[in-house]
């Protein structure tokens, strides 16, 4: 897509706007703060990206984004190694780290099984799970997916693969955000809301 302007600033607006979550406008408004920086500063972010991009790799253990190997996740020796929590994408390790409170291991699956995109159980990170779980004392898996479709298909899956096998296996609750109202909530996340119920 042109915007009229020349054809440099053109094709960065290109490349900024197929970012996810970043439209025509707001990867315009990027573009131009992007050429109003001083050179050292542009090219500071330039090398960032090119930094990150050559260096970080994915954890040979968990899957996760790193810059060293194992992750600083896997080679914590103070971490629960009882325990594994799986989640879709890297950004979602950081999501509950965030949280301060999960203390135990990681497995990310980088996407879902949906075959109605054509991803089958092969096509994400499952058999490196359960390599961990054989040749390690796993005592509990938590599966954190998201609570779409797909992330349910995946979360079920996985549930059955792994029982069998004497491990504990349990799913995060889901339901009513904080300062949410019942009243315009969903009839799925009231009843995951329901299912999740804890005793007080």
């Amino acid at each position: 897509m042109s915007y009229g302007y020349a054809k440099p600033l053109n094709v960065l607006i290109k490349e900024l706007s197929s970012l996810p979550g970043v439209g025509g406008k707001t990867a315009q408004r990027l573009a131009f703060h992007i050429l109003s920086m001083d050179d050292a500063r542009a090219e500071s972010l330039a090398n960032a990206i090119l930094t990150a991009k050559k260096e970080m790799k994915y954890c040979s253990v968990c899957g996760n984004l790193t810059d060293q190997e194992p992750c600083s996740i896997c080679s914590d020796d103070t971490r629960d190694r009882s325990v594994i929590c799986i989640v879709e994408t890297a950004r979602d390790v950081f999501a509950m780290e965030r949280l301060r409170e999960y203390r135990g291991l990681y497995h990310v699956l980088h996407g879902t099984i949906s075959p109605m995109d054509g991803r089958g159980p092969d096509d994400i990170n499952l058999k490196s799970l359960i390599i961990r779980l054989q040749e390690n004392d796993i005592e509990e898996v938590v599966i954190a997916t998201n609570p779409s479709i797909e992330g349910e298909a995946t979360a079920m899956y996985i549930a059955r693969l792994i029982k069998p096998a004497g491990i504990r296996v349990s799913r995060i609750a889901h339901g009513i955000p904080v300062g949410g109202d019942i009243e315009y909530t969903d009839e799925v996340t009231l009843l995951k809301a329901l299912e999740g119920r804890r005793e007080l």
